[in-house]
């Protein structure tokens, strides 16, 4: 099974992606994952990254597209895999239709989690962290014992600073300005697939394990 999941943060797809992993048993590769692998491993297209960032630049489209490459090609992607992520643009879907046809690796889905924007905003200006040990948590939907207090080590209990409101409203207009048109160019590729990400967690497994069974 290879599959994009797309949706704006905090829209739940690194929670959909573990259960997907497990159940299918595919890895879930995620730029800034890759990123940093590569530049540790120095593959070609780490040291290219690397001078990038070195240099103060983003890391281009091409180098990004190459890593994607590299990591597809390792032993645990031959069964599938769920990019998270990536793309982000069109010029970045463009390219990876390319390296995938070379690579004779079609997608099977790209699933699209719809979620209000309203809704996004609670989720993520609710998160809080432990100073400490870094334990997650979240006011309303799994609140500590003692607000600001963090269960496991008493620590104290933040707010990130790109968890707040207007951060948060910024990021989810550049999402929709930059990542948003994907969703027109995979369904002209009939490969999108849209679940309601408002709905439970379980829910929303159970929509996207439905959708996947006929593709």
């Amino acid at each position: 099974m290879r599959l994009i999941l797309l949706g704006p943060p905090g829209a739940g797809k690194g929670t959909q992606a573990a259960q997907l992993v497990e159940r299918y048993g595919i890895p879930q590769i995620s730029t800034g994952d890759m990123l940093r692998a590569a530049v540790r491993a120095q593959t070609p297209m780490g040291l290219e990254a690397k001078a990038c960032m070195d240099a103060g630049a983003l890391v281009t489209d091409a180098v990004v597209v190459g890593i994607v490459r590299e990591r597809l090609q390792q032993q645990d992607c031959a069964q599938g895999f769920i990019l998270d992520g990536f793309p982000r643009t069109i010029p970045q879907a463009e390219a990876l239709k390319g390296t995938l046809t070379a690579l004779e690796m079609p997608l099977d889905a790209v699933v699209s989690l719809q979620v209000e924007t309203n809704a996004l905003v609670e989720r993520l200006t609710g998160r809080r962290t432990c100073r400490n040990c870094g334990r997650g948590y979240h006011i309303r939907f799994d609140a500590p014992a003692k607000e600001g207090v963090c269960d496991a080590c008493a620590g104290d209990l933040f707010q990130r600073d790109d968890d707040q409101a207007e951060t948060i409203r910024h990021r989810l207009e550049v999402y929709h300005q930059q990542t948003a048109p994907l969703e027109d160019f995979y369904q002209a590729e009939s490969l999108l697939k849209k679940v309601d990400g408002m709905a439970p967690i379980a829910v929303v497994q159970q929509q996207i394990t439905a959708l996947l069974q006929v593709v």
